[in-house]
């Protein structure tokens, strides 16, 4: 981004942090809702001040062209962007800190890098944009390895070929988001898979977290939109047949989407694309009960008209992110084609909820290639608060103030009992710590069978006891989940943080095989230790 400058320690651009005014309207929000929050701003130590250790390992020679042992450049990749990291970096606990990190320039690079790390026995974190929110690039490890390098795809940013009778293409597994959009702009093509953290996260890191993007229903994850894949692991390079569809044994695709670079480093894959839309309409519908708004939801899932935006926001999270006051939540719909005009199905979708007793205060709001998009204050509003949330996160982070979300799917006859047991679980939790806040939430994805529920917290913690506080409540709320029937994760994938309730959740036989297939691609055990499977005695 020309003219910005990389956070080391929070989300995003020095620049565009929260400051000035938007700092005085967030504190005062919060202050209307918690006024005995400590709200003090605190502000991050100089990477100077930290006490980095020296590089305990060296690269061979032909190595050394790609590796940086800056410190700033170590710390910036120490860390993801979770709570519970951001508020360490203010603390100046950063521990666990890469003795380098290296940027391989080909897939060669990654070969011979590989090849080296596991010779020497060094830990090698496979690293994107580094907008992990679960541990999934910290260096955190048990004994045994003689350092760790972070491995930054960020040199291999390229769309190699574009295929536009199939709608795909090949791309490189470091470019990020904006770049790739950019380049397929020039064809008329989209991946549109926009997940919050788009601005910062790379293909890559998509593919290895099985990341949810834009669209609501349907395409809702990353693996949707995958058509082949090419790894390299330190036994090999594994590349899956491109193909639209196979029925051919278990999925080689399958096996490496999700496996969050403990069994290989993702270096290319075919993308399937989408012509750009050029036709939308979107609704926002308010209700007045907040169950007949979830079956509202629900009826539009059922209905197979697969709404690209079906969002469904709790009277909290209406109110906190969107400046919209309703005692049932707001449902935000939204179609869209490149093809043929969307008006009928956003009516059907209107209908639908209207005889769940929804209500439409702002009239619906239809786009054609003729027509300049209208602002819609509810949906656009939501919008704008959802890309800044990560920034305002910070700036509350800074300030005590607990600020987190976790997300997890269930089936539709579960999701009250499963709603219930987070917010009885959440209010117990906050009690014990000590803390006065709130949760909200709102469903991202939407599915025939069940929704995809984001919590979101906000509390008032006490500074210096806020990740320790955070550990507890998310403790809490996870076991509420899993014995609800949930998910530990939709789309946020497991890294270190969410494993305890990853092993619990995954049958043991796949454990089972999951670490015979580690062993067979990654004999040294050095990709990502600790996330997924742990090393063996």
């Amino acid at each position: 981004m020309p003219g910005k400058h990389r956070s080391w320690w929070g989300w995003g651009t020095v620049e565009d942090a929260v400051t000035g005014a938007e700092a005085t309207a967030l504190t005062d929000r919060v202050r209307t809702l918690l006024p005995e929050a400590d709200l003090t701003a605190h502000a991050p130590p100089p990477v100077t001040e930290l006490g980095v250790r020296p590089p305990r390992v060296t690269p061979p020679a032909p190595l050394a062209r790609l590796c940086s042992a800056d410190p700033t450049d170590r710390v910036a990749h120490a860390h993801g962007k979770a709570f519970r990291d951001i508020v360490r970096n203010l603390h100046g606990q950063v521990r666990n800190v890469p003795d380098l990190v290296v940027r391989p320039s080909s897939e060669g690079d990654v070969v011979d890098i590989l090849d080296w790390c596991a010779g020497e026995t060094v830990a090698v974190i496979p690293y994107g944009g580094g907008s992990s929110v679960v541990g999934g690039v910290e260096p955190r490890l048990a004994g045994g390895y003689s350092g760790a390098v972070s491995l930054d795809l960020g040199r291999l940013g390229r769309v190699v070929e574009v295929d536009r009778t199939s709608r795909a293409a090949r791309v490189q597994a470091g470019i990020l988001g904006p770049a790739l959009e950019a380049r397929l702009r020039r064809h008329d093509l989209t991946l549109r898979h926009f997940p919050q953290s788009f601005e910062f996260s790379t293909v890559g890191g998509w593919l290895a977290t099985r990341a949810g993007g834009h669209y609501a229903t349907v395409l809702t994850h990353i693996d949707d939109l995958v058509e082949s894949l090419r790894v390299v692991t330190p036994a090999g390079v594994s590349e899956s047949r491109r193909l639209p569809a196979s029925g051919a044994g278990p999925s080689p695709d399958r096996l490496f989407l999700g496996s969050e670079g403990a069994l290989g480093v993702i270096t290319e894959a075919w993308l399937r694309l989408q012509d750009r839309p050029r036709w939308r309409a979107a609704a926002a519908v308010h209700f007045d009960e907040y169950d007949a708004a979830v079956a509202a939801t629900r009826a539009v899932a059922q209905s197979g008209s697969h709404p690209a935006n079906c969002r469904l926001l709790d009277p909290a999270e209406a109110f906190l992110n969107a400046g919209t006051a309703t005692t049932g939540g707001v449902l935000v719909l939204g179609f869209e084609s490149a093809d043929h005009p969307v008006t009928t199905a956003l009516d059907r979708a209107v209908e639908l909820c209207q005889g769940h007793g929804g209500t439409l205060p702002e009239p619906p709001r239809a786009t054609d290639p003729d027509t300049p998009r209208a602002r819609d204050t509810t949906t656009d509003t939501w919008r704008s608060s959802f890309l800044r949330m990560p920034y305002q996160r910070d700036a509350l982070a800074a300030r005590s103030m607990i600020v987190e979300t976790f997300e997890t799917a269930c089936t539709w006859d579960r999701f009250p009992t499963l709603r219930a047991a987070v917010l009885d679980a959440a209010g117990e939790a906050f009690r014990a710590v000590g803390a006065t806040g709130l949760v909200t939430c709102r469903f991202t994805h939407v599915y025939p069978d069940g929704p995809a529920p984001y919590f979101g917290v906000y509390a008032a913690g006490r500074w210096g006891a806020t990740v320790a506080q955070w550990d507890q409540i998310k403790a809490a709320v996870s076991e509420a989940l899993l014995a609800a029937g949930g998910t530990i994760t939709h789309h946020h994938a497991v890294g270190r943080d969410h494993r305890p309730w990853y092993d619990r959740q995954r049958p043991d036989l796949v454990g089972q095989a999951l670490r015979a297939v580690k062993g067979a691609v990654d004999p040294a055990w050095i990709l990502n230790p600790g996330v997924l499977v742990d090393r063996p005695n």
